[in-house]
């Protein structure tokens, strides 16, 4: 399912720290080695330490927004429990496909039934092309937890060696910031910037998301700006593309 059910979590408890805690105390170890078996075969930037920085930036980010550890803790361990490669025209349908075996882990080991349509959601809606809206605090705070994974350092990292694995360019040796020519994420790497990385800030769904999403952007955007001195480019032409992408962002969901 791609929402949770309508009805209000009425009989969910704020949760404070001490219930983070107790969720790490009960459940922490099934969920770490799920992930690891899982993400075996994963490439770099989507293996079991990606998922780990998920569940960290979860963990500060549900604090902060009062989310239920019991929905948000197992999304954040099983957003990518299925392994599907970036290319693969599967890519769009692979939030459901994890969703529906974290069901099946689930249920294995008798988590709490109450909490499982929430995970799902939860697991569904992280993913940006799956272009699901998050409907509940819990989802938006995995999703916003996923996507700071995109930018800043990290994210940056993670891009280069993702498009280095699937064989791709850096940039177009003769346009490297696209302003004139469509951005192909399929080809350069730096036009990954352009079709999604730059214009994740804008779709942060929590408070405390979008204030570190506009600082990690910074560190994106600082690189651009290096390369473009460095390959002796019109910073004219990098504005212009940048310029262009702020035209054309998509805005966060309400």
């Amino acid at each position: 399912m791609s929402t949770p059910p309508s009805h209000a979590l009425s009989h969910l408890k704020f949760m404070t720290m001490t219930d983070w805690d107790q969720w790490f105390t009960r459940w922490q170890s099934a969920f770490e080695q799920f992930a690891a078996d899982a993400m075996s075969e994963a490439d770099a930037g989507h293996d079991l330490y990606h998922v780990k920085r998920v569940v960290a930036n979860s963990v500060r980010l549900g604090g902060v927004e009062g989310a239920c550890p019991s929905i948000v803790m197992p999304a954040a361990w099983l957003h990518d429990c299925v392994v599907v490669r970036k290319d693969s025209p599967e890519r769009n349908r692979a939030s459901r496909m994890a969703a529906q075996r974290a069901g099946e882990f689930l249920g294995s080991i008798d988590y709490p039934v109450q909490f499982r349509e929430y995970v799902a959601h939860a697991i569904i809606a992280h993913s940006f092309t799956a272009a699901v809206c998050p409907t509940t605090v819990d989802a938006k705070v995995v999703q916003d937890a996923d996507r700071l994974e995109a930018l800043g350092a990290l994210g940056l990292a993670r891009c280069l060696m993702t498009g280095g694995a699937l064989g791709q360019r850096l940039f177009d040796p003769i346009e490297p910031f696209p302003f004139r020519r469509p951005a192909d994420e399929r080809q350069q790497s730096v036009d990954h910037f352009y079709t999604k990385l730059l214009k994740l800030p804008a779709t942060m769904q929590t408070q405390s998301g979008r204030v570190e999403a506009q600082r990690r952007t910074q560190v994106l955007i600082r690189f651009l700006e290096d390369l473009a001195e460095e390959l002796g480019t019109a910073a004219s032409e990098l504005q212009q593309s940048l310029s262009f992408l702020t035209t054309n962002c998509p805005q966060a969901h309400a």
